[in-house]
């Protein structure tokens, strides 16, 4: 079910599993605009929470291209008229080709896309600044994922991901962007003070110079 973190920011869960939940995020200011879409089985769940909301998307943006985050990529093509953008790292299996493919510093509507490795090498996070929300991928996870307290980030679990050393020297790239909102897919979102809270992870006291 969906949903609204705030004004026109909606979170749709759209499968649980063995304690992991599976979401995409479907933004309503300016394009609506869909992130991500979960795995197959859960796509019909997550059609369900988007007609809910009541506001088709017109426009697709995965962030990178692991199979939770991909796998309904076809159905959600396939049921609303939607601009699609992926990576153009991603190899997708699907039948719908993308409309377009996006890099580092590429910018969708309202939306720049910061390539933010690490996690995977073609993980990006969409930041908008004007609404202050930054759709972070898997660049990061809600600390409550690894058992601590809601409202701060985490690095994405080790098994996971390729490289978690590349995935910390990533986050500082984010730090150039205003953003109050950050959007995580796994654990909870940060919906205040994002930016903030990020940098503080970032530069740790007595981290090396």
């Amino acid at each position: 079910m969906p949903v609204e973190l705030v004004s026109d920011v909606y979170d749709i869960t759209c499968g649980e599993d063995d304690g992991k939940r599976y979401r995409a995020f479907l933004l309503t200011h300016g394009t609506p605009t869909l992130f991500d879409t979960g795995l197959p089985h859960t796509a019909d769940a997550l059609v369900a929470g988007i007609e809910e909301i009541g506001t088709d998307p017109e426009r697709l943006i995965i962030t990178h291209g692991d199979g939770d985050h991909v796998g309904g990529y076809d159905t959600i093509v396939d049921r609303f008229d939607v601009d699609t953008w992926v990576p153009e790292q991603t190899s997708l299996d699907t039948t719908h080709a993308p409309d377009h493919r996006y890099g580092g510093g590429d910018r969708i509507g309202r939306y720049t896309a910061v390539h933010s490795p690490g996690h995977k090498g073609d993980n990006h996070v969409l930041i908008d600044e004007e609404a202050a929300v930054a759709i972070m991928g898997d660049a990061v996870s809600g600390a409550d994922q690894r058992g601590l307290r809601a409202g701060y980030f985490h690095l994405p679990p080790a098994v996971y991901s390729e490289d978690l050393n590349r995935a910390e020297e990533s986050l500082a790239g984010l730090l150039d962007y205003e953003f109050e909102i950050g959007l995580v897919f796994h654990g909870s979102s940060v919906t205040e003070d994002a930016r903030d809270i990020l940098e503080a992870y970032v530069n740790f006291p007595g981290k090396p110079t």
